[in-house]
């Protein structure tokens, strides 16, 4: 999903317009997509993934001097982009249990011929505990982040105190500024969508106001996405907390569906046999979707893992051999 072949990175002006055009690009699929769908979430990541790797990249062409500030101010943001994409792991990981209760559900359905009242408490004890999953998920979630979003720093910064230093080391300065930004961006939407979405809170405290004069293009694409995010959060959801993968919340519609027509069995409605058998394969496709995104998501945060490890290891290598 990722393409590392872009030769945009070699200039400070170049890795704006290359930033501008991926965060451009993110805007468009999100546009097209599902709301908050796994695949507009994996590009969210993917493109986080690009924005390291070419900075990286453009490290090395600036040359910048050995021993100078720049290094430190390179290793915090990188440091910070690990502890936010472990936090991403730990909760991603977590939607196993949901999802396994899930397809056992969907299991248990498909196991019989005949779907008789026995069968149908046995499939409403399955999904109780399948929703039980759902908020013990969501409430580890939300206290996780309650005691993380302060030390991720997940907020655009105050330019005034640094916009006149944005030329220093070689214009490196501002690129990184303009990175911390458009990455806690990225970060509030892929933790809105896989870990947690506070309606006052996930989407606020951004200040777009400053006139960015170096990255200011970049700056406004990102600001916009932001907003079209934060405004199509309020209208899917109407203001309810809790994770917005479009397939976490569709998985868990078609459960709570699955209860009302097996709770219909239940009370020997036996013309309801058939439509919980119909709806089974509907809540097979979403939870095998939903198992399939998060592995791929997983997978990917483990590459940027190894990529932030190398990345670093690159910068320090160059520093101590100049």
């Amino acid at each position: 999903m990722m393409s590392h072949s872009s030769s945009t990175a070699n200039s400070v002006g170049g890795f704006y317009n290359f930033l501008t055009k991926e965060v451009d690009n993110l805007d468009s699929l999100f546009i097209s997509e599902n709301f908050m769908s796994i695949n507009f979430l994996q590009h969210v990541l993917s493109t986080l993934r690009s924005f390291h790797f070419q900075l990286t990249v453009l490290v090395q062409r600036l040359k910048l001097p050995v021993g100078e500030k720049w290094l430190d101010e390179y290793m915090d943001e990188s440091s910070r982009l690990w502890e936010a994409c472990h936090v991403l792991k730990s909760r991603v990981s977590a939607m196993e249990n949901f999802y396994s209760a899930g397809i056992n559900i969907a299991s248990l359905i498909d196991h019989h011929q005949v779907f008789n009242v026995q069968l149908s408490g046995q499939v409403i004890r399955a999904i109780y505990g399948g929703q039980r999953e759902i908020l013990a998920l969501e409430e580890e979630n939300k206290s996780l982040l309650e005691t993380r979003m302060q030390t991720l720093s997940l907020r655009f910064e105050d330019n005034a105190s640094i916009e006149s230093k944005f030329n220093k080391f070689n214009g490196f300065r501002g690129v990184l500024y303009a990175m911390r930004n458009i990455n806690s961006v990225l970060l509030v939407i892929l933790l809105s969508g896989l870990v947690y979405y506070w309606p006052e809170t996930s989407f606020c405290h951004w200040d777009y106001e400053g006139n960015l004069e170096f990255s200011s293009a970049v700056m406004v694409s990102t600001a916009t996405l932001l907003q079209k995010v934060a405004s199509a959060a309020i209208n899917h959801t109407g203001g309810q907390a809790g994770i917005l993968a479009y397939e976490f919340r569709r998985a868990r519609f078609e459960m709570d569906e699955m209860k009302v027509d097996v709770g219909r069995v239940v009370e020997h409605e036996e013309s309801e046999f058939d439509n919980v058998h119909d709806k089974v394969e509907n809540l097979k496709s979403c939870f095998a979707m939903l198992k399939c995104g998060s592995e791929s998501i997983i997978g990917q945060l483990d590459d940027l893992f190894d990529e932030i490890v190398e990345g670093r290891k690159k910068l320090l290598d160059m520093c101590s051999h100049r």
